[in-house]
């Protein structure tokens, strides 16, 4: 995979967030903001921010002291014939919204800064059990990808604190087994999920539903309900539940890629008696690929 030096527009314009693209001059900025006792929070995300992303700056804003937002669109993550090419990059408007909501420090590496030999030949990390189902089965190199890039920045960044939306629940948990397996210090802190009006998860993927697919997306959300209303209502067979929901989202317009009922701490399949559970599922509509989750 061919990395492209800087995946971002570059703009002429000052801004209130610092933004930092050497990681020498980041490293300096923290090291001093540190040192005078500051507790930092990191965002990681791949740009094209919406109210999800800026949710969790706004999280970040109120438990820490400075605010890092990271933008990167990783090549490591996507897989062949996969959106890296088009993924929507739009970096003047995310350094306008950052300013909004009061972030301190854009950190913009290039792909050199991160994998200096490039992302085929990069340290790997991987975790294990939790990176080969649900959506790992679908992109196997998905989370390898995502765990690798994200110890690169939380070491480059090594704030007190991280923070990541629950709309990627699978992702949130592999990244808090891979900081608890690696004994990183920093806190891993999830964020509720940011729904439009009519349920539909914020993602930067929406942009590419056409309006009638925009009308029907929001049947991911209403099914995940729907089954999650059996669940409370004493029904506890998740395996049949779970052919329910798939069947349901067919019938609604949607592709499934999968509809599972799993265990919230490790995501292991349920037992008839448990309680902590989060349903999960993966769609496409058109060419956008949809995920969501919700707990029970």
């Amino acid at each position: 995979m061919t990395l492209i030096r800087h995946n971002f527009g570059y703009r002429a314009r000052p801004a209130t967030v610092r933004v930092i693209y050497d990681l020498a001059e980041l490293r300096t900025e923290l090291d001093s903001l540190r040192r005078s006792g500051r507790r930092i929070a990191l965002v990681p995300t791949m740009g094209n921010l919406h109210a999800g992303h800026l949710s969790l700056v706004k999280n970040a804003r109120q438990l820490a002291d400075v605010v890092v937002t990271t933008i990167f669109v990783n090549p490591f993550q996507f897989g062949k014939n996969e959106d890296y090419d088009t993924y929507p990059r739009t970096f003047d408007q995310d350094i306008d919204a950052l300013d909004r909501e009061g972030c301190d420090i854009l950190f913009a590496p290039d792909g050199h800064s991160i994998y200096p030999r490039g992302d085929d030949s990069v340290t790997r990390v991987e975790v294990p059990d939790l990176s080969n189902i649900l959506c790992g089965e679908s992109r196997p190199t998905y989370f390898r990808g995502v765990a690798t890039v994200v110890s690169i920045l939380l070491n480059m960044v090594q704030p007190d604190i991280a923070l990541f939306g629950e709309k990627d629940y699978q992702q949130t948990l592999v990244i808090q087994r891979m900081v608890e397996d690696l004994h990183m210090q920093v806190e891993i802190i999830p964020v509720t999920t940011v729904r439009e009006d009519d349920g539909l998860a914020l993602s930067s993927r929406n942009q590419y539903l056409t309006p009638s697919e925009r009308a029907i997306a929001p049947a991911l959300y209403a099914t995940l309900g729907q089954i999650r209303q059996s669940i409370l209502g004493g029904n506890c067979d998740f395996h049949g539940l779970a052919q329910r929901g798939t069947e349901l989202l067919a019938f609604k317009g949607l592709r499934p890629d999968y509809f599972s009922i799993r265990r919230q701490k490790d995501l292991c399949e349920p037992n008839p008696g448990e309680k902590q559970l989060v349903l999960l599922a993966a769609a496409w509509l058109g060419k956008a690929r949809l995920i969501d989750n919700l707990k029970v």
